[in-house]
C-alpha cells in the first residue's frame, strides 16, 4: 500500500468504478469509459496520492454534520471543526471534569502527573541517526514490532518535551494506546535527551527541524508502504508545528497533533519565568549538557560555556548556548523567531491541538486562535483545567493515561480510515483511467 496524503475533511473524490458488459465493441467500451469517469488524475509522487475532481460531494464516509451541541466547559474552534467534531462527540459533548482534589489547581495537577503518573513497562530497542552535520539522534522502536506488524501498518511519531525522551509517562501511555490499536510507534529523542549520545557541540532548539526531517525521511525509507503520523508535546509539539509549516503542500505526513504547545515562546517565558517550573527545566538543561561537557571546552565567539552550565533559570541558559549554537542575535530574537504560533497558517495536512486553559507553561493566550479558525486542516480543544502535560482526568484517572490520550488515538485512527478509503478510491480510478486509455489507442 503506498502512503496517501492527508485527505481534508469536507470532500471526497468520486470513486471511478469500469464494469464491462460481454463481449463489447472498442467503441462502446470507450463511450462507457467517458460516461462513468469523473475524476482528473494528477502526478502521484513518492509521498502522496493527489486527484482533483470535477465534482463535490458530501464524503460518505465522513460522519454526519449533524451532531450534538459541545459541552460549555471545552472551546473548540477550528476550520475542521464541523468534519471532525461527529468523530470525537462522545469526548466533547460531554464536560471534562478533572479529578477531584487534584484539578482545583493547575500547579498540583502538573506536579502530580509529573511524579505520580504511572509508566507503563515496555521494551523498547534503540536506533541511532547519524544526522548530516554529524550530529546524532535516537529513535527508540517497540521491541519486536520489525517482526510482528505488517509493513504497511500506520506508524507513529512521538516527540516529547523539553528534555524528555522514550522514559516519560505521557510518552509511555500514548505508545501503548497507538500499539494496541496496531500502530507501529517509535519515539524521537533529541540530542542528549532519552540518554541519547552527542557526537558534536549542538544539542538542539525550539527553532530547529532539521533532525525532526531526517527521521521522517528515515523512517518513511524504512516503511515506504506505512502512513506516517506525528503527536508532540511542549516543544516537542512547538517543533513539530514548525515542521508542518515549513513542509506545507509537500509534508509527507498524513496527520498531527500538538498537545501542550506554547505556541508563543516570548509569553511562554514571561509566564514561568524565574518560578518553579523555569528553575525545573533548567536544571534539566543542565544535566544533559553536563554529561557532554567536553564537547563544547574551548568554544570561542559568543558562546558563553560557564554561563550554560551553572545556569538556574532556561534564559541564561538558551544566552549561552542554544541561540549562539543556532545563530540568533539575542535571546529575545530565538524566543521569537522560533514560535509556532507563525506556521499555523502554512499547516497543510489535518492537525488536532489540544490546550489546557490553564497550563502555567504554555498559556492559553498564545494560541493562534485566528489562524486556527481560518485553517481548514486544523482544529482546537481547548479544557478548562490540565495543567502542563497533565489531564489527570476519564477513565485511567487518576494514575493512567491522561484524558487526552484516547481523544488523540481516536482522531489518528479517523484519519487513518480516511486514508486507506482515499487510497482505494485512487486505486480503482487509476485502473479505470489505464483501461480508457488502452480503449482510445485501440479505437483510433
Amino acid at each position: 500500500m503506498a502512503r496517501v496524503p492527508p485527505v481534508t475533511p469536507f470532500h471526497h473524490h468520486q470513486p471511478v468504478t469500469f464494469t464491462p458488459t460481454p463481449t463489447p465493441t472498442p467503441t462502446q467500451l470507450l463511450s462507457r469509459s467517458k460516461s462513468k469517469s469523473k475524476s482528473k488524475i494528477s502526478k502521484i509522487s513518492a509521498f502522496h496520492v493527489t486527484t482533483t475532481t470535477t465534482t463535490t460531494t458530501t464524503d460518505t464516509a465522513m460522519p454526519s454534520q449533524h451532531h450534538e451541541a459541545t459541552h460549555p466547559s471545552l472551546e473548540i474552534i477550528g476550520g475542521a471543526k464541523h468534519s471532525i467534531l461527529p468523530v470525537l462527540k462522545s469526548y466533547l459533548t460531554r464536560p471534562y471534569n478533572p479529578f477531584p482534589l487534584l484539578g482545583w489547581n493547575c500547579h498540583v495537577e502538573t506536579i502530580y502527573a509529573a511524579y505520580f503518573r504511572s509508566l507503563p513497562d515496555v521494551r523498547l530497542h534503540r536506533e541511532c541517526i547519524r544526522t548530516e552535520d554529524n550530529g546524532s539522534v535516537a529513535i527508540d522502536w517497540v521491541y519486536g514490532d520489525d517482526r510482528h506488524l505488517p509493513p504497511d501498518s500506520p506508524l507513529l511519531i512521538l516527540l516529547p518535551g523539553l528534555s524528555g525522551g522514550s522514559e516519560n509517562t505521557y510518552v509511555r501511555h500514548m505508545l501503548v494506546r497507538a500499539r494496541s490499536k496496531g500502530w507501529r510507534v517509535v519515539v524521537f529523542n533529541s540530542r542528549g535527551c532519552g540518554n541519547s549520545p552527542v557526537t558534536t557541540p549542538k544539542l538542539y532548539s525550539a527553532s530547529f527541524t532539521g533532525d525532526m526531517r531526517e527521521v521522517v525521511a528515515h523512517v518513511s525509507a524504512r516503511y515506504p508502504k506505512a502512513n506516517l503520523y506525528a503527536v508532540g508535546w511542549s516543544m516537542g509539539a512547538n517543533i513539530l508545528v514548525r515542521y508542518l509549516g515549513e513542509e506545507s503542500h509537500t509534508c509527507p505526513l498524513s496527520g498531527a497533533v500538538s498537545l501542550c504547545n506554547p505556541f508563543d515562546l516570548v509569553n511562554s517565558g514571561e509566564d514561568f519565568r524565574y518560578g518553579l517550573y523555569d528553575k525545573a527545566l533548567a536544571s534539566a538543561l543542565r544535566k544533559n549538557f553536563k554529561k557532554h561537557a567536553l564537547l563544547f571546552e574551548d568554544m570561542g565567539g559568543e558562546y558563553n560555556i560557564p554561563l550554560a552550565a551553572n545556569a538556574k533559570y532556561v534564559r541564561e541558559f538558551d544566552d549561552g548556548l542554544t541561540r549562539v549554537s543556532f545563530g540568533f542575535k539575542s535571546v529575545d530574537d530565538y524566543y521569537s523567531d522560533s514560535s509556532s504560533s507563525k506556521s499555523v497558517k502554512h499547516v497543510r495536512i489535518p492537525l488536532l491541538c489540544i490546550q489546557a486553559a490553564n497550563d502555567p507553561v504554555a498559556p492559553s493566550r498564545g494560541i493562534p486562535r485566528e489562524d486556527i479558525k481560518e485553517n481548514p486542516n486544523c482544529l482546537l480543544i481547548v479544557t478548562p483545567k490540565g495543567g502542563h502535560l497533565g489531564w489527570v482526568a476519564g477513565d485511567e484517572a487518576p494514575f493512567g493515561a491522561p484524558w487526552t490520550d484516547p481523544v488523540v488515538m481516536d482522531y489518528l485512527q479517523h484519519l487513518e480510515r480516511v486514508a486507506v478509503k482515499g487510497l482505494a478510491s485512487h486505486s480503482n480510478s487509476v485502473d479505470a483511467q489505464q483501461c480508457t486509455e488502452s480503449l482510445h489507442s485501440l479505437e483510433v
